[in-house]
Protein backbone atom coordinates (compact mmCIF):
# COMPACT_ATOMS: atom_id res chain seq x y z
CA UNK A 1 0.00 0.00 0.00
CA UNK A 2 1.17 3.59 -0.88
CA UNK A 3 0.95 6.04 1.98
CA UNK A 4 0.51 9.80 1.75
CA UNK A 5 2.53 12.46 3.08
CA UNK A 6 0.00 15.26 4.97
CA UNK A 7 1.91 18.45 5.65
CA UNK A 8 4.56 20.82 4.94
CA UNK A 9 6.76 17.56 4.39
CA UNK A 10 4.44 16.34 1.50
CA UNK A 11 5.55 19.68 -0.38
CA UNK A 12 8.39 19.35 -3.04
CA UNK A 13 11.67 20.86 -2.97
CA UNK A 14 10.30 23.67 -5.34
CA UNK A 15 7.06 23.88 -3.38
CA UNK A 16 8.78 24.24 -0.13
CA UNK A 17 11.64 27.09 -1.49
CA UNK A 18 8.54 28.93 -3.10
CA UNK A 19 6.61 28.43 0.54
CA UNK A 20 9.57 30.03 2.11
CA UNK A 21 9.88 32.98 -0.31
CA UNK A 22 6.42 33.65 -0.10
CA UNK A 23 6.44 33.47 3.68
CA UNK A 24 3.85 30.95 3.90
CA UNK A 25 6.38 28.67 6.13
CA UNK A 26 8.84 28.88 8.24
CA UNK A 27 12.48 27.01 7.63
CA UNK A 28 12.00 26.32 11.50
CA UNK A 29 8.66 24.62 11.00
CA UNK A 30 10.08 22.79 7.88
CA UNK A 31 13.23 21.46 10.02
CA UNK A 32 10.90 20.80 12.95
CA UNK A 33 8.72 18.55 11.01
CA UNK A 34 11.47 17.02 9.03
CA UNK A 35 13.13 16.07 12.65
CA UNK A 36 9.72 14.71 13.58
CA UNK A 37 9.76 12.02 10.58
CA UNK A 38 13.36 11.40 10.58
CA UNK A 39 12.57 10.13 15.03
CA UNK A 40 9.51 7.88 13.60
CA UNK A 41 11.44 6.84 10.01
CA UNK A 42 14.72 5.99 11.36
CA UNK A 43 14.76 2.86 13.02
CA UNK A 44 12.82 1.31 9.93
CA UNK A 45 15.03 2.67 7.71
CA UNK A 46 18.16 3.66 9.12
CA UNK A 47 18.64 6.36 6.42
CA UNK A 48 21.00 8.30 8.75
CA UNK A 49 24.28 8.08 10.10
CA UNK A 50 24.26 11.38 12.47
CA UNK A 51 20.82 13.91 12.53
CA UNK A 52 22.41 17.38 13.63
CA UNK A 53 18.79 19.00 14.86
CA UNK A 54 20.39 21.19 17.08
CA UNK A 55 22.48 23.40 14.25
CA UNK A 56 19.61 22.33 11.69
CA UNK A 57 17.54 24.38 13.76
CA UNK A 58 19.69 27.28 14.58
CA UNK A 59 20.18 27.13 10.63
CA UNK A 60 16.45 27.76 10.28
CA UNK A 61 16.19 30.51 12.86
CA UNK A 62 19.03 32.67 10.60
CA UNK A 63 17.13 31.65 7.26
CA UNK A 64 14.07 33.08 8.57
CA UNK A 65 15.39 36.02 9.57
CA UNK A 66 17.17 36.76 6.73
CA UNK A 67 13.92 35.98 4.90
CA UNK A 68 12.06 38.14 6.82
CA UNK A 69 13.81 40.81 6.25
CA UNK A 70 14.99 40.39 2.36
CA UNK A 71 18.20 39.35 2.84
CA UNK A 72 18.04 36.09 2.22
CA UNK A 73 18.30 35.45 -1.69
CA UNK A 74 19.38 32.45 -2.18
CA UNK A 75 16.83 30.40 -4.63
CA UNK A 76 16.64 27.57 -1.36
CA UNK A 77 16.97 29.67 1.31
CA UNK A 78 16.01 27.33 4.69
CA UNK A 79 15.39 24.32 2.58
CA UNK A 80 16.48 21.32 4.68
CA UNK A 81 18.61 18.65 2.75
CA UNK A 82 21.49 15.85 4.01
CA UNK A 83 23.57 14.76 1.88
CA UNK A 84 25.31 11.36 1.79
CA UNK A 85 28.45 10.52 4.23
CA UNK A 86 31.08 11.39 1.98
CA UNK A 87 30.81 15.24 0.96
CA UNK A 88 33.56 16.48 3.53
CA UNK A 89 32.70 20.05 6.00
CA UNK A 90 35.66 20.97 7.35
CA UNK A 91 35.38 20.72 11.40
CA UNK A 92 32.92 18.07 10.60
CA UNK A 93 32.85 13.83 10.79
CA UNK A 94 32.60 12.24 7.65
CA UNK A 95 32.99 8.59 7.73
CA UNK A 96 32.49 7.44 4.64
CA UNK A 97 30.64 4.51 5.54
CA UNK A 98 34.00 2.86 6.69
CA UNK A 99 35.54 1.54 9.68
CA UNK A 100 38.63 3.23 8.69
CA UNK A 101 37.35 6.87 8.25
CA UNK A 102 35.15 6.36 11.41
CA UNK A 103 35.63 10.04 13.36
CA UNK A 104 37.34 11.02 10.77
CA UNK A 105 37.47 15.08 10.40
CA UNK A 106 37.69 17.09 7.47
CA UNK A 107 40.00 19.58 7.08
CA UNK A 108 38.27 21.11 3.69
CA UNK A 109 34.50 21.79 1.98
CA UNK A 110 32.74 19.80 -0.42
CA UNK A 111 32.74 22.26 -3.45
CA UNK A 112 29.01 21.15 -4.13
CA UNK A 113 28.16 21.69 -0.45
CA UNK A 114 29.57 24.99 -0.51
CA UNK A 115 27.29 26.05 -3.45
CA UNK A 116 23.93 24.40 -1.96
CA UNK A 117 24.93 26.79 1.15
CA UNK A 118 25.52 29.59 -1.01
CA UNK A 119 21.69 29.56 -2.05
CA UNK A 120 21.37 28.75 2.04
CA UNK A 121 20.10 25.64 2.13
CA UNK A 122 20.33 23.73 5.14
CA UNK A 123 21.88 20.56 6.17
CA UNK A 124 20.16 18.45 8.43
CA UNK A 125 22.54 15.54 8.69
CA UNK A 126 24.56 13.00 7.02
CA UNK A 127 23.18 9.97 5.25
CA UNK A 128 24.16 6.18 5.26
CA UNK A 129 26.17 4.86 1.93
CA UNK A 130 28.14 1.84 1.00
CA UNK A 131 31.54 1.52 2.56
CA UNK A 132 33.87 3.72 0.76
CA UNK A 133 30.37 3.95 -1.77
CA UNK A 134 31.66 0.62 -3.15
CA UNK A 135 28.06 -1.42 -3.50
CA UNK A 136 24.77 -1.65 -4.96
CA UNK A 137 22.81 -3.00 -2.29
CA UNK A 138 22.88 -0.97 0.99
CA UNK A 139 24.43 -3.30 2.91
CA UNK A 140 26.76 -1.90 5.58
CA UNK A 141 28.35 -4.03 8.35
CA UNK A 142 30.01 -1.13 10.02
CA UNK A 143 26.86 1.41 10.41
CA UNK A 144 24.19 -0.78 9.90
CA UNK A 145 22.36 -1.99 6.62
CA UNK A 146 20.38 0.75 4.94
CA UNK A 147 16.51 -0.30 4.23
CA UNK A 148 13.48 0.58 1.47
CA UNK A 149 11.41 3.12 2.78
CA UNK A 150 8.64 0.48 0.64
CA UNK A 151 9.05 -2.33 2.62
CA UNK A 152 12.33 -2.59 4.63
CA UNK A 153 12.87 -6.19 3.88
CA UNK A 154 14.19 -4.89 0.67
CA UNK A 155 17.20 -3.51 -0.53
CA UNK A 156 16.93 0.16 -1.36
CA UNK A 157 20.19 0.15 -3.61
CA UNK A 158 23.45 2.11 -3.22
CA UNK A 159 25.97 3.19 -2.75
CA UNK A 160 23.62 6.66 -2.25
CA UNK A 161 21.59 4.08 -0.15
CA UNK A 162 20.31 6.80 2.60
CA UNK A 163 19.98 9.45 0.06
CA UNK A 164 17.57 7.55 -1.69
CA UNK A 165 15.58 6.23 1.29
CA UNK A 166 15.30 9.79 3.07
CA UNK A 167 14.06 11.37 -0.02
CA UNK A 168 11.24 8.77 -0.73
CA UNK A 169 10.49 8.79 3.40
CA UNK A 170 10.01 12.42 2.99
CA UNK A 171 12.74 13.06 5.58
CA UNK A 172 14.52 15.65 3.36
CA UNK A 173 13.52 17.55 0.35
CA UNK A 174 16.18 16.55 -1.56
CA UNK A 175 19.61 15.15 -1.58
CA UNK A 176 23.41 14.75 -2.85
CA UNK A 177 24.75 11.18 -4.02
CA UNK A 178 27.78 9.98 -6.06
CA UNK A 179 27.40 7.60 -8.89
CA UNK A 180 30.57 5.66 -10.51
CA UNK A 181 28.62 3.01 -11.87
CA UNK A 182 24.77 3.75 -10.70
CA UNK A 183 24.89 5.16 -7.01
CA UNK A 184 22.39 7.83 -7.58
CA UNK A 185 20.37 5.68 -9.55
CA UNK A 186 20.03 2.50 -8.31
CA UNK A 187 18.68 3.61 -5.30
CA UNK A 188 16.36 6.06 -6.80
CA UNK A 189 15.08 3.56 -9.06
CA UNK A 190 14.57 1.05 -5.77
CA UNK A 191 13.31 3.69 -3.98
CA UNK A 192 11.04 4.98 -6.05
CA UNK A 193 12.56 8.51 -6.43
CA UNK A 194 14.14 10.64 -9.15
CA UNK A 195 17.81 10.79 -9.29
CA UNK A 196 20.61 12.52 -12.35
CA UNK A 197 23.77 10.70 -13.05
CA UNK A 198 25.46 14.10 -14.49
CA UNK A 199 27.67 14.42 -16.95
CA UNK A 200 31.32 13.74 -16.43
CA UNK A 201 32.88 16.86 -14.77
CA UNK A 202 29.72 18.67 -14.80
CA UNK A 203 29.50 18.83 -10.43
CA UNK A 204 32.70 19.61 -8.57
CA UNK A 205 34.28 16.66 -6.77
CA UNK A 206 36.28 18.77 -4.64
CA UNK A 207 36.68 17.83 -1.45
CA UNK A 208 34.18 14.71 -2.22
CA UNK A 209 35.24 10.87 -1.11
CA UNK A 210 36.91 9.84 -4.25
CA UNK A 211 36.72 5.93 -5.83
CA UNK A 212 37.06 6.20 -9.00
CA UNK A 213 38.60 9.72 -11.17
CA UNK A 214 37.58 8.50 -14.46
CA UNK A 215 33.53 7.69 -13.31
CA UNK A 216 33.19 9.38 -10.20
CA UNK A 217 29.82 11.99 -10.51
CA UNK A 218 27.96 14.01 -8.45
CA UNK A 219 24.05 14.09 -8.21
CA UNK A 220 20.85 15.01 -6.74
CA UNK A 221 18.01 13.08 -5.74
CA UNK A 222 14.93 14.18 -5.03
CA UNK A 223 11.21 13.85 -5.81
CA UNK A 224 11.00 14.61 -9.28
CA UNK A 225 12.75 16.13 -12.28
CA UNK A 226 12.11 20.10 -11.48
CA UNK A 227 13.18 19.25 -8.03
CA UNK A 228 16.87 18.05 -9.28
CA UNK A 229 17.18 20.69 -11.92
CA UNK A 230 16.95 23.30 -8.68
CA UNK A 231 20.10 21.31 -6.95
CA UNK A 232 21.39 20.83 -9.93
CA UNK A 233 21.45 24.55 -10.91
CA UNK A 234 22.89 25.37 -7.64
CA UNK A 235 26.03 22.64 -7.84
CA UNK A 236 26.54 22.46 -11.37
CA UNK A 237 29.62 24.84 -12.90
CA UNK A 238 33.61 24.48 -13.17
CA UNK A 239 35.88 24.22 -10.01
CA UNK A 240 39.83 25.12 -10.25
CA UNK A 241 40.26 23.26 -7.41
CA UNK A 242 38.91 19.62 -8.82
CA UNK A 243 41.51 19.02 -12.13
CA UNK A 244 38.69 17.07 -14.13
CA UNK A 245 35.98 19.98 -13.60
CA UNK A 246 34.35 20.89 -16.83
CA UNK A 247 34.50 24.11 -18.09
CA UNK A 248 30.98 23.82 -19.81
CA UNK A 249 28.51 26.52 -19.44
CA UNK A 250 25.81 25.70 -17.14
CA UNK A 251 22.34 26.55 -18.46
CA UNK A 252 19.28 27.21 -16.87
CA UNK A 253 17.73 24.11 -15.68
CA UNK A 254 14.74 25.24 -14.06
CA UNK A 255 13.68 27.83 -16.63
CA UNK A 256 14.34 25.22 -19.53
CA UNK A 257 11.52 22.93 -17.66
CA UNK A 258 8.88 22.34 -20.23
CA UNK A 259 5.37 20.70 -19.99
CA UNK A 260 5.38 19.34 -23.58
CA UNK A 261 7.85 17.21 -25.75
CA UNK A 262 6.95 18.36 -29.07
CA UNK A 263 10.23 18.29 -31.47
CA UNK A 264 11.67 16.15 -28.77
CA UNK A 265 13.00 12.54 -30.53
CA UNK A 266 13.09 9.61 -28.03
CA UNK A 267 14.62 6.75 -28.87
CA UNK A 268 13.78 3.42 -27.63
CA UNK A 269 14.81 -0.21 -28.45
CA UNK A 270 11.37 -1.70 -28.14
CA UNK A 271 12.35 -5.52 -28.95
CA UNK A 272 15.42 -5.02 -26.90
CA UNK A 273 13.48 -4.14 -23.54
CA UNK A 274 10.54 -6.55 -24.07
CA UNK A 275 13.74 -9.24 -24.24
CA UNK A 276 16.27 -7.84 -21.73
CA UNK A 277 13.76 -7.26 -18.73
CA UNK A 278 11.56 -8.70 -17.17
CA UNK A 279 7.73 -8.49 -17.95
CA UNK A 280 6.23 -5.90 -15.24
CA UNK A 281 9.54 -3.67 -15.80
CA UNK A 282 9.33 -3.93 -19.75
CA UNK A 283 5.69 -3.13 -19.67
CA UNK A 284 6.41 -0.17 -17.59
CA UNK A 285 9.02 1.24 -19.54
CA UNK A 286 7.29 1.06 -22.71
CA UNK A 287 4.17 2.46 -20.93
CA UNK A 288 6.50 5.75 -20.59
CA UNK A 289 7.55 5.89 -24.04
CA UNK A 290 3.95 5.41 -25.15
CA UNK A 291 3.38 9.04 -22.49
CA UNK A 292 5.66 10.93 -24.24
CA UNK A 293 4.64 10.09 -27.47
CA UNK A 294 1.21 11.42 -26.17
CA UNK A 295 3.33 14.26 -24.92
CA UNK A 296 4.59 15.26 -28.07
CA UNK A 297 7.44 13.49 -28.50
CA UNK A 298 8.74 11.45 -31.30
CA UNK A 299 9.66 7.48 -30.46
CA UNK A 300 12.41 6.45 -32.44
CA UNK A 301 13.12 2.90 -32.74
CA UNK A 302 17.11 2.97 -32.78
CA UNK A 303 19.21 0.10 -32.11
CA UNK A 304 20.74 -0.41 -28.31
CA UNK A 305 24.04 0.00 -26.92
CA UNK A 306 26.07 -2.59 -26.55
CA UNK A 307 25.54 -2.32 -22.90
CA UNK A 308 27.30 -5.48 -21.31
CA UNK A 309 31.11 -4.52 -23.14
CA UNK A 310 30.47 -1.07 -22.36
CA UNK A 311 29.66 -2.36 -18.62
CA UNK A 312 33.08 -4.30 -18.71
CA UNK A 313 35.09 -1.61 -19.65
CA UNK A 314 33.61 -0.06 -16.96
CA UNK A 315 34.65 -2.12 -14.17
CA UNK A 316 37.79 -2.42 -15.85
CA UNK A 317 37.94 1.28 -15.10
CA UNK A 318 36.40 1.31 -11.70
CA UNK A 319 38.29 -1.81 -10.47
CA UNK A 320 41.63 -0.61 -11.15
CA UNK A 321 41.39 2.87 -9.95
CA UNK A 322 39.21 2.10 -6.75
CA UNK A 323 42.11 -0.40 -5.21
CA UNK A 324 44.96 2.12 -6.77
CA UNK A 325 43.01 4.30 -4.29
CA UNK A 326 42.40 2.36 -1.34
CA UNK A 327 46.35 0.19 -1.86
CA UNK A 328 47.77 2.02 1.40
CA UNK A 329 44.95 1.28 3.22
CA UNK A 330 44.80 -2.70 1.85
CA UNK A 331 49.06 -2.92 2.96
CA UNK A 332 48.16 -1.54 6.23
CA UNK A 333 44.99 -2.15 7.63
CA UNK A 334 42.99 -4.58 5.44
CA UNK A 335 41.11 -6.57 8.16
CA UNK A 336 39.14 -3.37 9.06
CA UNK A 337 37.50 -3.32 5.49
CA UNK A 338 34.45 -5.42 5.26
CA UNK A 339 34.97 -9.22 3.58
CA UNK A 340 32.74 -8.15 0.12
CA UNK A 341 34.65 -4.73 0.09
CA UNK A 342 37.90 -6.30 0.50
CA UNK A 343 37.22 -8.75 -1.86
CA UNK A 344 36.27 -6.30 -4.11
CA UNK A 345 39.67 -4.26 -4.07
CA UNK A 346 41.91 -7.49 -3.85
CA UNK A 347 39.94 -8.28 -7.66
CA UNK A 348 41.33 -4.66 -8.72
CA UNK A 349 45.00 -5.63 -8.38
CA UNK A 350 44.72 -8.71 -10.66
CA UNK A 351 43.76 -6.09 -13.51
CA UNK A 352 46.43 -6.16 -16.00
CA UNK A 353 47.69 -2.54 -16.99
CA UNK A 354 46.69 -3.22 -20.55
CA UNK A 355 43.21 -4.12 -20.20
CA UNK A 356 43.12 -0.59 -17.63
CA UNK A 357 44.28 1.14 -20.82
CA UNK A 358 42.66 -0.23 -23.14
CA UNK A 359 39.62 0.30 -21.58
CA UNK A 360 40.47 4.30 -21.55
CA UNK A 361 41.65 4.41 -24.99
CA UNK A 362 38.34 3.14 -26.02
CA UNK A 363 36.49 5.32 -24.29
CA UNK A 364 36.38 8.16 -26.44
CA UNK A 365 35.07 6.21 -29.85
CA UNK A 366 32.63 4.19 -28.07
CA UNK A 367 31.04 7.24 -26.67
CA UNK A 368 31.29 8.97 -30.59
CA UNK A 369 29.55 5.59 -31.69
CA UNK A 370 26.47 5.99 -29.32
CA UNK A 371 26.62 9.19 -30.16
CA UNK A 372 26.36 8.51 -34.06
CA UNK A 373 24.71 5.16 -33.57
CA UNK A 374 22.10 4.64 -30.61
CA UNK A 375 21.48 8.81 -30.60
CA UNK A 376 21.83 9.20 -34.07
CA UNK A 377 17.98 10.42 -35.05
CA UNK A 378 17.22 11.08 -31.38
CA UNK A 379 18.06 13.37 -28.43
CA UNK A 380 17.58 10.89 -25.67
CA UNK A 381 17.65 7.25 -25.13
CA UNK A 382 15.12 5.27 -23.01
CA UNK A 383 15.59 2.40 -21.60
CA UNK A 384 15.31 0.66 -18.03
CA UNK A 385 16.73 1.71 -14.98
CA UNK A 386 17.26 -2.08 -14.26
CA UNK A 387 15.90 -5.29 -15.94
CA UNK A 388 15.11 -7.01 -12.26
CA UNK A 389 12.51 -6.16 -9.50
CA UNK A 390 13.80 -4.97 -6.36
CA UNK A 391 15.80 -7.99 -4.40
CA UNK A 392 15.85 -8.28 -0.63
CA UNK A 393 18.62 -7.47 1.47
CA UNK A 394 18.66 -11.10 2.25
CA UNK A 395 19.43 -11.89 -1.55
CA UNK A 396 22.41 -9.80 -1.75
CA UNK A 397 23.86 -9.78 1.46
CA UNK A 398 26.46 -12.72 2.58
CA UNK A 399 23.43 -15.39 2.75
CA UNK A 400 22.16 -14.62 -0.53
CA UNK A 401 23.65 -18.28 -1.69
CA UNK A 402 25.00 -19.21 -5.17
CA UNK A 403 22.57 -16.48 -7.14
CA UNK A 404 24.28 -13.62 -5.39
CA UNK A 405 26.46 -12.21 -7.31
CA UNK A 406 24.57 -12.57 -10.38
CA UNK A 407 21.98 -10.55 -8.87
CA UNK A 408 24.50 -8.31 -7.81
CA UNK A 409 25.93 -7.60 -11.11
CA UNK A 410 22.03 -7.19 -12.52
CA UNK A 411 21.19 -4.64 -10.04
CA UNK A 412 23.81 -1.83 -12.15
CA UNK A 413 24.35 -3.71 -15.26
CA UNK A 414 22.25 -0.73 -17.48
CA UNK A 415 23.81 2.01 -15.34
CA UNK A 416 27.65 0.92 -15.40
CA UNK A 417 27.73 1.34 -19.18
CA UNK A 418 26.99 5.12 -18.78
CA UNK A 419 29.30 6.25 -16.26
CA UNK A 420 32.31 4.73 -18.76
CA UNK A 421 30.56 6.93 -21.64
CA UNK A 422 30.32 9.85 -19.18
CA UNK A 423 27.24 10.75 -20.19
CA UNK A 424 24.10 11.88 -18.43
CA UNK A 425 21.10 9.76 -17.34
CA UNK A 426 17.92 10.44 -15.71
CA UNK A 427 16.37 8.20 -13.63
CA UNK A 428 12.39 8.51 -13.07
CA UNK A 429 9.72 6.37 -10.90
CA UNK A 430 6.72 4.71 -13.75
CA UNK A 431 5.15 2.50 -11.93
CA UNK A 432 5.16 -0.32 -8.95
CA UNK A 433 5.52 -4.26 -9.45
CA UNK A 434 2.55 -6.68 -7.88
CA UNK A 435 4.91 -6.66 -4.66
CA UNK A 436 4.43 -3.02 -4.27
CA UNK A 437 8.20 -2.00 -4.87
CA UNK A 438 9.04 0.94 -7.40
CA UNK A 439 9.79 0.38 -11.07
CA UNK A 440 11.17 2.98 -13.05
CA UNK A 441 12.81 4.05 -16.31
CA UNK A 442 15.95 6.11 -17.10
CA UNK A 443 16.99 8.35 -20.35
CA UNK A 444 20.48 8.97 -21.38
CA UNK A 445 21.76 11.97 -23.17
CA UNK A 446 24.87 13.06 -25.05
CA UNK A 447 27.34 15.07 -22.88
CA UNK A 448 26.02 18.13 -20.94
CA UNK A 449 22.46 17.53 -21.83
CA UNK A 450 21.15 17.76 -18.15
CA UNK A 451 18.80 20.70 -19.42
CA UNK A 452 16.90 17.75 -22.02
CA UNK A 453 16.94 15.05 -19.37
CA UNK A 454 15.45 17.25 -17.10
CA UNK A 455 13.03 18.94 -19.27
CA UNK A 456 11.81 15.43 -20.60
CA UNK A 457 11.44 13.94 -17.28
CA UNK A 458 9.18 17.10 -16.07
CA UNK A 459 7.32 16.85 -18.90
CA UNK A 460 6.28 12.90 -18.17
CA UNK A 461 5.74 13.82 -14.02
CA UNK A 462 3.58 16.45 -15.21
CA UNK A 463 1.35 14.26 -16.96
CA UNK A 464 1.76 11.51 -14.91
CA UNK A 465 1.84 10.85 -10.37
CA UNK A 466 4.38 8.07 -9.71
CA UNK A 467 6.69 10.23 -8.53
CA UNK A 468 4.16 11.74 -5.72
CA UNK A 469 3.27 8.02 -4.55
CA UNK A 470 4.69 7.63 -0.97
CA UNK A 471 5.49 5.28 1.33
CA UNK A 472 2.96 3.88 3.50
CA UNK A 473 3.75 5.17 7.18
CA UNK A 474 5.26 3.15 9.80
CA UNK A 475 3.01 1.48 12.36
Amino acid sequence: MQGEVTGSCGMSLAQAARALRERRISSRELVAACLARIERWQPRINAFVAVEAGAALEAAAAADAGLANGVARGALAGVPLAHKDMFYRAGRVSNCGSRIRRGWIADATSGALERLADVGALQLGTLSMAEFAYGPTGHNEHWGDCRNPWNPAYAPGGSSSGSGAAVAARLVFGALGSDTGGSVRVPAALCGVTGLKTTWGRVSRYAAMPLCASLDTVGPLARSAEDCAHLLAAVAGFDPRDPLSAHEPVGDYVASLKAQLNGTRVGVSTAWIEHDAEPEIAAAVLAVADAMGSLGATLVEVPPPDVDTLSAHCMVVMQAESSAQHARWMRERSADYSAVVRARLEAGFAIPAVAYLEALRLRAPLLERFCSATLREAELYLLPAMNVRAPTLQQTGPGGGPQMPRLLGELSRLTRWVNYLGVPALVVPCGFDTRGLPIAAQLVGRPFSEAALLSAGHAYQQATDWHRRAPPEPS
